[in-house]
């Protein structure tokens, strides 16, 4: 009987690539003051089969300052493996995201990194994603539903 590959990998749960693994995606973006949009697009991308690296805990400890040193750490070495295509999501809400606006510029910067980015149009600062994105890879497109941005993603891990 084969093992079957664990596809779902949620902070603070280390993912470690293996040859023969899928592909996978580290859902980036909007976490405080926003809809947990990351079970939507988890579920999506799972059911096609890819490994979902997803930062937003179910319950995060909040309470606990050793936490946060946790939190970061595992954002930053999954941000920052090798193959992993990293999709944005800004959804709109009461956040302006700036722990995700920042971790797209250092994305956008870095033309190793595979990327899809997405902003809803009511988002507050849609306009500065369109322009971070714009400015630093012409021709990339900012989607403007999470499921154009998903749609996105799967053929970006498939071609």
């Amino acid at each position: 009987m084969e093992n079957a590959v664990r596809t779902y990998y949620e902070a603070p749960d280390p993912y470690d690539p293996a040859p023969g693994d899928p592909p996978a995606v580290f859902l980036a973006g909007g976490i405080t003051g926003v809809e947990d949009w990351q079970r939507r697009a988890a579920a999506a991308l799972g059911r096609a089969g890819l490994i979902v690296l997803n930062p937003r805990r179910r319950r995060f400890p909040i309470d606990d300052p050793a936490q946060t040193p946790v939190q970061i750490a595992w954002e930053h070495r999954h941000l920052h493996l090798p193959g992993v295509l990293t999709m944005f999501w800004f959804p709109a809400g009461d956040s302006d995201q700036p722990i995700a606006l920042l971790e797209l510029g250092a994305a956008l910067d870095n033309v190793l990194r595979r990327l899809v980015v997405g902003a809803d149009p009511g988002y507050r600062r849609v306009e500065d994603v369109r322009w971070q994105t714009r400015l630093a890879r012409p021709g990339e497109v900012v989607h403007t539903t999470l499921h154009g941005t998903l749609h996105a993603a799967q053929a970006r891990l498939c071609d």
